[in-house]
């Protein structure tokens, strides 16, 4: 089920004077959005969303199943069925330029050890690999080179055709839990607690092939990293299991910031609440990251906050944004005028929905997750 909401409620008052963090929300104890419409598809957790273009997203989960969705309406367009168990990674796959037809193709990894690349206009399965010794856990398209990578206990590397370029030796049993693209043909790799450089070299007319080079290892984070995003040309960020976000720089791989106290950025009136909120290690962990051109959108246990890059600092906070971890964010354009703005969704472990809000800062958030009992 996927839910559009709207916000409503009022900003405590006197909260400027009190903390310059925002709390978006913290007078009302339930949800303080007002449901707009909810859309049902989906049989098991969703946990993924992406933009497809201005009119679509898709969403996939647990079920094994992609569903495209009308971002403005809300209608349900096409139902992909091709993965027997969960799906475990979900991107875009840009057309070429050379390309004569313009059709909007993804790609989903399943722990069946599939990937499968679809073409969104028209729900066709595209093409199939079904070669992988372990469950591809992450996706990353380099369209510069003109290659794509899948993540797993290994790296590898595959053209447009879905061959296989070069790999990687077993990395770890834990297996890569994320990776993006950074400068002068580099990739970013998050492994355990490591970040891991590695620089691809393209085949040439002298050279047997592609190959994978690892280039250095980043090891400031104490605990397992489980989200990793490039912000810009000059900076990305990591978020670990503990609540620790770091910002890097994309050239010289050096830490430039560093927050680690989300869960409690500021005096609160019922401490006793927080603490006790704050002993379950899933409430201070950072499951997902998005941006824009000032912010990173951090999903910290059940909150989401907004980091700053210029200030340094969460400028913004809704600590209890779901009754369970939120698991996602995404983007999304707001379906209420033609601005773009950023959308959130929070996933869990026992729904099926994801929740579209809209809030005082003028972005749209999606929530999903699960219920305590």
């Amino acid at each position: 089920m996927l839910r559009w909401l709207i916000g409503g409620g009022r900003e405590p008052q006197g909260l400027a004077e009190k903390s310059p963090l925002q709390t978006v929300g913290e007078e009302q104890t339930q949800n303080p959005y007002t449901e707009l419409l909810a859309l049902k598809a989906h049989h098991d957790i969703v946990r993924y969303l992406v933009r497809l273009d201005d009119y679509r997203f898709a969403s996939a989960g647990d079920d094994g199943t992609v569903v495209v969705w009308n971002a403005q309406t809300g209608e349900k367009l096409l139902e992909l069925n091709g993965h027997t168990q969960k799906i475990t990674a979900i991107i875009t796959l840009p057309c070429l330029e050379t390309c004569e037809e313009k059709n909007q193709l993804i790609l989903t990894a399943s722990a069946d050890r599939t990937v499968i690349e679809w073409d969104c206009d028209t729900g066709r399965q595209v093409r199939k690999v079904s070669c992988f010794q372990s469950t591809v856990k992450c996706l990353a398209v380099l369209q510069r080179l003109d290659v794509w990578l899948s993540g797993g206990n290994d790296l590898c590397v595959w053209n447009r055709k879905l061959d296989l370029l070069c790999k990687t030796s077993h990395l770890s049993d834990t297996g890569i839990s994320a990776l993006i693209e950074i400068p002068k043909n580099c990739v970013v790799a998050a492994v355990g607690k490591e970040l891991i450089i590695f620089r691809l070299v393209a085949a040439t007319e002298g050279s047997l092939g592609w190959d994978i080079l690892e280039v250095k290892r980043l090891l400031d984070h104490q605990d397992n990293i489980l989200s990793l995003v490039n912000v810009n040309d000059v900076s990305f960020v990591s978020g670990s299991h503990v609540g620790e976000l770091i910002v890097w720089d994309t050239l010289g791989w050096t830490v430039q910031a560093c927050e680690h106290n989300f869960w409690d950025p500021s005096p609160q009136l019922d401490a006793q609440r927080e603490i006790k909120l704050c002993q379950k290690p899933n409430d201070v962990s950072i499951h997902h990251l998005t941006w824009d051109e000032e912010n990173v959108f951090v999903a910290v246990g059940r909150g989401l906050y907004v980091y700053n890059l210029q200030m340094k600092r969460v400028i913004a906070c809704q600590k209890t944004a779901h009754d369970s971890s939120v698991l996602h964010v995404a983007k999304l354009p707001n379906r209420l005028s033609h601005a773009q703005k950023t959308a959130v969704c929070a996933f869990g472990s026992s729904e099926k929905n994801i929740s579209f809000q809209w809030s005082r800062c003028q972005r749209v958030f999606l929530t999903c997750g699960d219920l305590e009992e």
